[in-house]
C-alpha cells in the first residue's frame, strides 16, 4: 500500500510536469492536467484504505485528504480555464 501511495503521489507531480511543458497545445495540456486528476484522487483512494487498515490515524487521513482536495481543486480548475495557463503563440 505505501508502494502505491508512493507510486500515484509522485505520478501527481511527473504529469504536472509535462503539462506544463505542453502548455503550447491545449488538448495535450489538459489531457495531462487530467492525468494529474486521476492520480491525485487514486492517491485519496489509497488513504482512505491506509486509514481503514489503520496504518494511518483517522487525523492523518483527513489532513492528507484534503490536502489532495486542495491538489484537485487547483487541478480542476487549470482543466476548466486553461487559456489562463496556456502559452500564447503571438509570443
Amino acid at each position: 500500500m505505501t508502494d502505491q501511495i508512493r507510486r500515484s503521489s509522485r505520478s501527481v507531480c511527473a504529469n504536472f510536469a509535462e503539462a506544463w511543458r505542453k502548455r503550447r497545445y491545449q488538448a495535450a495540456f489538459i489531457a495531462k492536467l487530467s492525468d494529474c486528476e486521476a492520480e491525485a484522487t487514486e492517491t485519496q483512494v489509497w488513504l482512505d484504505f491506509a486509514v481503514k487498515c489503520q496504518y494511518l490515524s483517522t487525523e492523518e487521513g483527513r489532513e492528507l485528504y484534503s490536502t489532495y482536495n486542495q491538489i484537485l481543486s487547483g487541478l480542476v480548475k487549470m482543466i476548466n480555464y486553461p487559456e489562463n495557463w496556456l502559452i500564447s503563440n503571438n509570443r
